[in-house]
């Protein structure tokens, strides 16, 4: 699955969905897809990620108190 970075408009590969779905983590691992050579996998904030098209992620995917 591909996100967008916020901060770089690149995207990001994310490596790690379960941890994308579960709202009581903060943190997903992915790579920059961004130049010639495969990126290392790093931790993303969620907060700090959008869909390609700028949507930003569900709320049940960020506050794990969504229903409250």
């Amino acid at each position: 699955m591909f996100l967008r970075d916020n901060k770089s408009n690149d995207l990001v590969e994310i490596t790690d969905v379960s941890a994308l779905f579960d709202p009581n983590k903060g943190d997903v691992g992915g790579r920059f897809h961004a130049g010639e050579e495969m990126q290392d996998v790093k931790a993303f904030s969620k907060t700090d990620l959008a869909f390609p098209s700028g949507e930003s992620l569900p709320r049940c995917w960020v506050d794990a108190h969504y229903r409250g």
